[in-house]
């Protein structure tokens, strides 16, 4: 038997622009994993959101010290560059909105890596994100690299007090970097976002940034005032995406966004405006309290669904003219709509496009190092068509690899019993900044940064 409830109340009304519940994967019910696994297969269809998504991450993921925009690795140096929180927050909006075109009760889960870390784990079954390694040929390699970050990790990036230090600690940290190494295969790469693991593990950033931003409140702020992707330049599927001020996705609460945890989810500070659907639902199945701020204006459609309770708290308001209705599904009938999505789940392969960027398997590791029982030198610095590498000793097997600041290799040499080693036929190298990396015996023993002159 299924309970609901309307309401007509008062209400003012201001803009927004999403609508989830986002909780643990583990909180999720039968059918919300089934809806999701579907969504994910269905987005590969047609214009393929998911490749899309990993293609444009892949191509703008990091220039170095260029001035050319990207997403990743701009802090300390850059902070007039810095979009790592608002672009994915950005992107996990992009991907949810989407799948809510499928299923408008989905929301995008998170996964915890700082205490669900088994490779045995349910995140990892084959009704769920296992099934995705063979099909789309992500080639994990589970507990193969990492350390995944632990909770006095966690604690630490968090207990950052300046805004500027805490993305940077959390881009470059174990928190962030730790899951893409740990799960290896595409998600290691700059393709990370093939992966539909990549989504569930930045959601959980983004929850931790949102829990950073509700201590610190105000102290999240851009210099940029668009990103890429989100410029309103960029056209996917004949639609050209809206221009984004990271700015304005500083608060998760104001754009529809909230985190449940622990059988609680908190729905305060947000108006709904059915900007990205003719109704707003809102899906958890153990309690929701809304209130506080949360106001649906005249003419706005808003539906909370749960199994065990609905708690509206001070603060709450519906205007008249406005529908809201709230479903208590004492039967736990919930998601019929999804129950009949399952058995459309069939696994199918769906293999992506070859991309060279796969090859880039230390992406999440820019930093510039040489091994500390080795001396290496790399000259000249800029270089115009040949770049020699000197070691302080020769070696069994080497090879030196060039990367752009796509991640995509461009030039790769191997050799034997070599203490000097040269690349050549660079001429054709566009001029810019460039990744050199060299591999003595198997083991990286020096990365750092060229430019071709």
């Amino acid at each position: 038997m299924k309970y609901y409830v309307l309401y007509v109340l008062t209400c003012l009304a201001f803009g927004t622009s999403a609508q989830s519940i986002r909780k643990n994967y583990q909180e999720m019910t039968v059918a919300e994993k089934s809806a999701l696994v579907n969504a994910f297969y269905q987005l590969r269809t047609g214009p393929d959101l998911i490749s899309d998504l990993a293609t444009f991450h892949s191509d703008n993921f990091n220039f170095g010290n260029s001035p050319r925009p990207d997403i990743h690795f701009n802090l300390p140096d850059e902070p007039q560059r810095q979009i790592f929180f608002a672009w994915h927050r950005m992107q996990m909006l992009e991907i949810e909105r989407a799948m809510q075109t499928i299923d408008p009760r989905i929301s995008m889960p998170w996964w915890d890596s700082s205490t669900d870390q088994s490779t045995t784990s349910p995140l990892w079954a084959p009704d769920f994100m296992g099934q995705f390694d063979n099909v789309w040929a992500l080639n994990r390699n589970l507990g193969g690299n990492g350390p995944l970050p632990n909770a006095t990790t966690v604690t630490a990036v968090q207990n950052s007090s300046d805004f500027l230090i805490y993305s940077n600690d959390m881009e470059r940290g174990a928190t962030h970097r730790g899951a893409h190494a740990w799960i290896g295969g595409a998600m290691s790469t700059p393709l990370s976002p093939r992966d539909p693991v990549f989504y569930l593990h930045h959601t959980y950033i983004d929850k931790l940034w949102a829990e950073w931003e509700s201590v610190h409140q105000g102290e999240s702020s851009f210099t940029i005032t668009s990103m890429l992707r989100y410029d309103g330049t960029y056209v996917f599927d004949g639609t050209t995406l809206p221009s984004t001020d990271p700015d304005d996705l500083v608060s998760s609460n104001a754009l529809g966004v909230f985190y449940a945890e622990n059988r609680l989810a908190e729905m305060y500070g947000y108006t709904v405006s059915n900007a990205h659907s003719p109704v707003e639902n809102f899906y958890y199945q153990y309690a929701i309290e809304a209130g506080n701020g949360f106001m649906v204006p005249s003419g706005a459609n808003c539906k909370i669904e749960s199994i065990n309770g609905i708690m509206l708290v001070p603060g709450f308001e519906a205007a008249a003219g406005a529908l809201f209705v709230g479903t208590i599904d004492t039967d736990n009938q919930v998601l019929p709509q999804a129950l009949s999505l399952s058995a459309k789940n069939t696994i199918r392969q769906d293999l992506f496009g070859y991309d060279k960027a796969i090859l880039d398997g230390n992406a999440f590791n820019p930093k510039e190092f040489v091994a500390n029982d080795m001396t290496i030198t790399y000259s000249p610095n800029p270089f115009t068509d040949v770049i020699g590498v000197q070691m302080d000793r020769s070696v069994r097997a080497s090879t030196v690899v060039i990367y752009n600041l796509s991640g995509r290799i461009v030039a790769s040499r191997s050799f034997k019993n070599k203490a000097h080693l040269e690349v050549d036929n660079l001429t054709d190298l566009q001029i810019g900044l460039y990744i050199i990396e060299v591999i003595a015996n198997g083991e990286t023993v020096l990365r750092g940064k060229v430019i071709k002159g």
